[in-house]
């Protein structure tokens, strides 16, 4: 007998089965949500013959023969009452198994797993949408609470269930969900890229099209310097990350030829006024802007250093601290350094505006791994770094990050129950894993055309990108780019792994600098097989800290120093809790900053601002430098009353006018923000904090 016959034999023998002693027959039918509908029995043929047909089936008489098998089954089984949708699908399951289709009824139950995914996914949508609705996520802490911005976030939690449930293949959606990585800014995965060094020189010399007519290059500086700003917020509109000027002083120079020291000092400000309050991204958000400078040593590029930093160390119109842009003082000996460096001076300036306004923060060109470069390396304020390249010139401008994927680091570490092989064979798996979901991302960003990112493509801002047509896809220039695996929580790993972090222990310190150089390793690894500019990233914390110790608190419970607080730290970082002076942490962070080639940054803490001593501050950023710190800040709190404008440190309420409305302005993952605009994490740490000196 053939396999046709048996099964035929085997659908008979079935039908054929005793009836009940009354046969019913059912009108309705229950769905999910309790709703009562008509029952169709042409939907359940339906859904058979498209489980067959997913396995080479094409007998729809067959399919609506079974249909009529499974209602008589159910009246046989349901003594009373309406039947539910779920009772019916498993009453589908179990007549294709039983009648010897097995292949239909394994795709059937592929295609009932995805439908309840989906259903689950439009649930949970729904849910995030109301909660959206009341006040926008707190996961970015510089997104507003608009219209325009809940418009954004909802279509954003609307993107990020597309993508997890049609787009990315289910090995890595699930690793994502469960919290084993964290596909960052996972809303745009195949949209756009995530942040761009911008050459701004070229802009303001040959001047760009924003889509609506050609703007023609400035003559004067206020116009630069107005340009500049839209030149900002034009780049931001096409990408999900920040945007930066990697030579803003050298670029600005040629417009501040011949001016007076107040036309460029009015220029600047401005442009500080204008960072802080044009909106970008629909209105959710100002810039994310960063501008590196410090090391032109021209007349002119030493007026804009200058002046932009006197601009930024006088504040906003009520004197309040600009939030943007984040500026970074490149520091490199012969230049700004020591005493008789041509720009001491501004080095010396850069600092007294640290301890006053908590930027800029200091990169440093002289370190082993920024050294090859010459002053060619530039930073972003939330710690991005690229400049070395397999496909081009070893430049800043004109690159930035593709995208970037953050391992779940404590949660290996907990796994392993203190097993070291266990640990590193775990790592090696998420590490491939993760290698992987960054290609298949490029794979999708490759195929975006020149004109789906009108400026940063069209206008030529990304290397090479002056060789495309509108119509092309950008795969050959982002190339350039980085593709970046991260991690965080190491204080927490090394303590599920030895009992103690690396600020605790020197044992712990020396397994910690093993760890993150065999991920270094595996990282240039992947670079090789994949022929692409894989790099390891040092994550800021974000919300992610707080996401990812809610899941593990969830499967492994609360473990002492690991999962028993409401975040994990930093990156690399000695725990923000723990006693510790200011040089041991930055002699204990700094060679992690050799290792985390696509970016890093390390803090120390004061307890208020040090603008009565500078003295200390230059003492710490030499530190820093010679420590062999790639990029590095001070940290202290700014309050400021919104009535009266005293700066202090505040309690509560204002001391000098009693008003309640006070503006905390902190600096947790790079960009300075509000505390109102902090998530629930990053109250917590911020409340944990102790100072370094």
């Amino acid at each position: 007998m053939n396999k046709l016959e048996v099964k035929k034999g085997q659908l008979l023998a079935f039908r054929n089965q005793p009836s009940a002693s009354s046969v019913r027959v059912f009108r309705s039918i229950q769905k999910r949500d309790g709703r009562i509908a008509e029952f169709d029995i042409k939907k359940i043929a339906d859904a058979i013959f498209k489980a067959a047909q997913a396995v080479g089936g094409e007998d729809r008489q067959l399919a609506e023969e079974l249909a009529q098998v499974v209602v008589k089954y159910i009246t046989k089984t349901k003594a009373a009452g309406i039947p539910s949708v779920e009772e019916v699908q498993d009453a589908v399951e179990k007549v294709l198994i039983e009648t010897g289709h097995a292949k239909t009824a394994k795709a059937y139950i592929l295609y009932r797993d995805r439908r309840t995914r989906l259903r689950e996914a439009r649930s949970e949508l729904m849910d995030v949408v109301e909660e959206i609705l009341v006040e926008t996520s707190r996961e970015n802490a510089n997104v507003s609470n608009s219209p325009s911005a809940k418009m954004l976030q909802i279509a954003s939690a609307a993107s990020k269930k597309y993508y997890l449930n049609r787009l990315i293949p289910e090995e890595y959606a699930q690793a994502h969900i469960e919290g084993d990585i964290h596909i960052h800014d996972l809303e745009f995965y195949g949209k756009t890229l995530t942040c761009v060094q911008i050459p701004l020189g070229k802009l303001l010399t040959e001047g760009f099209n924003t889509g609506h007519g050609y703007i023609r290059p400035p003559k004067r500086i206020s116009s630069a310097a107005a340009l500049a700003a839209i030149i900002l917020q034009s780049s931001q509109n096409d990408m999900h990350g920040g945007q930066s000027f990697p030579f803003f002083d050298r670029d600005m120079a040629p417009f501040a030829e011949g001016c007076s020291e107040d036309d460029v000092y009015q220029a600047m400000e401005a442009l500080i006024y204008n960072l802080n309050s044009m909106h970008s991204r629909a209105g959710a958000q100002v810039p994310f802007s960063s501008i590196n400078l410090g090391t032109d040593t021209s007349p002119e590029g030493r007026l804009i250093t200058r002046s932009l930093l006197l601009a930024h160390e006088r504040g906003l119109g009520n004197g309040e601290t600009p939030i943007f842009p984040n500026i970074i003082f490149r520091v490199k000996k012969g230049i700004n350094l020591d005493p008789g460096d041509p720009n001491y001076d501004l080095f010396q300036l850069a600092m007294r505006v640290t301890a006053r306004r908590l930027n800029p923060t200091f990169s440093f060109m002289d370190s082993s791994f920024n050294a090859p470069y010459g002053a060619e390396v530039g930073y972003m304020g939330c710690r991005t770094r690229v400049i070395a390249n397999r496909h081009g010139a070893e430049v800043t401008t004109g690159r930035g990050n593709l995208s970037f994927t953050t391992i779940n680091l404590p949660r290996l570490g907990i796994k392993a129950h203190g097993n070291l092989e266990t640990f590193y064979r775990e790592l090696d798996r998420i590490l491939v894993l993760a290698g992987r979901q960054l290609y298949h991302r490029y794979r999708i960003q490759s195929k975006l055309k020149v004109k789906d990112m009108p400026f940063l493509m069209g206008q030529n801002l990304y290397l090479d990108s002056e060789r495309l047509k509108p119509e092309d896809p950008i795969g050959p220039v982002i190339k350039h780019g980085t593709l970046s695996i991260g991690f965080i929580g190491l204080a927490e790993t090394l303590t599920a792994l030895t009992g103690v972090n690396h600020g605790e222990d020197p044992g712990a310190q020396q397994l910690g600098l093993e760890i993150i150089s065999h991920m270094r390793q595996r990282v240039d690894e992947l670079a090789e097989e994949y022929d692409l500019n894989y790099t390891l990233l040092a994550t800021p914390a974000e919300g992610l800290s707080g996401r990812f110790v809610a899941l593990d608190r969830k499967i492994f419970g609360s473990i002492l120093g690991v999962t028993d607080r409401e975040y994990y730290t930093n990156s690399f970082h000695v725990p923000v809790h723990q006693e510790i002076s200011c040089f041991d942490k930055i002699n204990l962070e700094a060679p992690y900053h050799r290792l985390t080639n696509a970016g890093h940054i390390s803090y120390v803490e004061f307890s208020a601002p040090p603008i009565d001593n500078l003295e200390a501050c230059e003492r710490i950023i030499r530190q820093m430098a010679e420590a062999d710190m790639g990029y590095a800040g001070i940290n202290f709190p700014i309050d400021e009353c919104r009535v009266c404008g005293d700066q202090g440190i505040f309690a509560e309420d204002c001391p000098s006018c009693g008003s309640t409305e006070i503006r905390r302005v902190r600096r947790i993952t790079g960009y300075l923000s509000t505390v109102d605009r902090f998530n629930d994490a990053k109250k917590m740490e911020l409340a944990n904090r102790k100072t370094h000196l």
